[in-house]
């Protein structure tokens, strides 16, 4: 049963990144902005983030534990933890948040932190 969630979340997280191609990568001429993410294809992929973390409570049904609120989190905050989850170097209760992690690139993870961060409650 866990297993079959599991590989569940994973595929629901490659459909989420492939609904929105990554943007090519900055050259070394170019210079990289303060956040050089971009709101609008973030707000495409982060679909799948509020099966969790927007829950009323912010507590997952199964297995029952506390998730954190992402909407309106700091901007480095989020592409430090995504960068984390994505290297291995957080280990939370369950390996979902690895997972989806490891779907995303770089630029991927700016997207979905400048969205994010833009949201004011």
């Amino acid at each position: 049963m866990l297993r079959s969630l599991l590989l569940a979340s994973f595929l629901v997280g490659i459909a989420s990144v492939a609904v929105a191609a990554p943007a090519p990568a900055p050259t070394s001429a170019a210079p990289i902005a303060k956040h050089p993410g971009d709101a609008a294809a973030g707000r495409l992929m982060v679909f799948t983030c509020h099966g969790c973390h927007g829950i009323p409570g912010y507590r997952n049904a199964y297995p029952n534990y506390p998730v954190p609120k992402i909407a309106g989190q700091h901007y480095d905050y989020l592409v430090a933890a995504l960068n984390e989850y994505r290297d291995g170097q957080r280990t939370p209760p369950t390996m979902t948040m690895n997972i989806q992690a490891k779907s995303l690139s770089e630029q991927d993870i700016r997207n979905i932190a400048a969205y994010l961060s833009s949201i004011r409650k």
